[in-house]
């Protein structure tokens, strides 16, 4: 699945992933391949994508937004 992180500044990651696990105002949350189409609101954390040789990158969001459509991720974030 491909994956992108913006800010209102810079695109912080642009790639594709096996998961990416999100903080949600509701409590953390992870997004597999395959996943059911899903809109969510982000608080503040950590979001942690794992790639396809399960190398983590993690960044650090104080809140924002994530669409996830047929393998695509956009995930807007201050």
């Amino acid at each position: 699945m491909t994956i992108d992180i913006i800010t209102p500044t810079e695109k912080l990651f642009s790639g594709t992933a096996k998961r990416i696990n999100l903080p949600g105002s509701k409590g953390s949350f992870e997004i597999l391949e395959n996943h059911a189409p899903i809109v969510s609101t982000l608080a503040a954390g950590n979001v942690v994508i794992v790639d396809e040789q399960n190398q983590e990158q993690t960044f650090a969001v104080t809140g924002g937004v994530v669409e996830q459509v047929q393998n695509k991720i956009i995930v807007l974030v201050e």
